[in-house]
């Protein structure tokens, strides 16, 4: 059985409370996305103390760190290597909680993947280097603002790279904002990529008319087969995690620029909210398909 966890700043920026609601709702881990307004890469070590002590006694591990690495843009050298020292700082964090996974992308989405892909691979090669010599692992991440949207070509992706040190953070929501490329979350984009899989994320969204228009909802209340998801990854023997990303608030819709570059204390307004409600729904789909939790 997979294990459950929640982002950070889609509870509060305040990690006490983050922490009190996994305990509450029974989650094993955390993904550390921002934290007291920092972004993980911004997270100090007297931060990572202080958290170590909060999470002191109570089983709940850190089970991911959402950095924002490699979202920017391809071309850019100064920013090449600011995200190479994202890299490097976001292991460390990843590394001090004895965590493996940080989480990357696949630059800012300026055209057709297909233009840029020897480009792409390139660029991974000293991240890959960092990663053989630190035994970290990068998901990246399908995320439709980025060059890579879906299951289906991020396993092309993960191929031609050929690392044991990268693999993939699976988000079936973002499949439906890739304006390029169109692909069936579940099962197409899942059945893609299940086996390069190392971590998931999860949240929902309605198609809007427009291609690769959509709106985040509620888990269970959009366009994805989640009851069936939640099967096929118990029948495939996925045993890592599951983290809550809602991407929903129950005020006021996310703007685009916040879904992209998510943090800080405007970003986790009502998402202590927006996150019980979802979690609510995703065990009354545990319930129903027969999962006990």
């Amino acid at each position: 059985m997979f294990k459950m966890g929640v982002f950070t700043d889609e509870v509060s920026q305040d990690f006490q409370t983050v922490v009190n609601l996994c305990k509450e709702y029974g989650l094993e881990g955390i993904e550390i996305r921002s934290v007291w307004d920092k972004p993980p890469q911004n997270i100090s070590d007297d931060d990572i103390a202080e958290m170590k002590k909060i999470l002191d006694g109570t089983g709940i591990e850190i089970c991911s760190v959402a950095s924002p690495f490699f979202k920017c843009e391809i071309d850019s050298d100064d920013g090449y290597k600011q995200h190479i020292d994202i890299l490097e700082r976001c292991i460390h964090l990843a590394q001090s909680f004895d965590c493996h996974i940080v989480r990357g992308f696949t630059f800012w989405r300026r055209g057709k993947a297909e233009d840029v892909w020897q480009q792409m691979l390139d660029k991974y090669e000293e991240p890959v280097k960092l990663l053989e010599r630190t035994g970290a692992k990068i998901g990246i991440e399908n995320e439709a603002s980025t060059y890579i949207g879906t299951g289906q070509v991020l396993k092309r992706f993960l191929d031609d790279l050929g690392s044991e040190h990268v693999g993939a953070i699976w988000d079936a929501c973002n499949c439906l904002y890739d304006e390029d490329v169109e692909e069936t979350p579940f099962p197409d984009g899942y059945s893609a990529i299940k086996d390069r899989m190392i971590h998931m994320h999860l949240k929902d969204s309605k198609r809007a008319d427009a291609p690769g228009k959509s709106e985040c909802v509620p888990i269970g209340e959009g366009d994805i087969d989640f009851p069936g998801h939640f099967k096929a990854l118990i029948d495939d023997g996925y045993a890592g995690y599951v983290s809550l990303e809602t991407h929903w608030r129950p005020t006021a819709a996310l703007s685009e620029e916040a879904r992209d570059r998510p943090g800080g204390a405007a970003f986790s307004a009502a998402g202590e909210e927006a996150s019980r409600i979802c979690l609510d729904n995703t065990f009354k789909i545990f319930e129903k398909i027969g999962v006990k939790r």
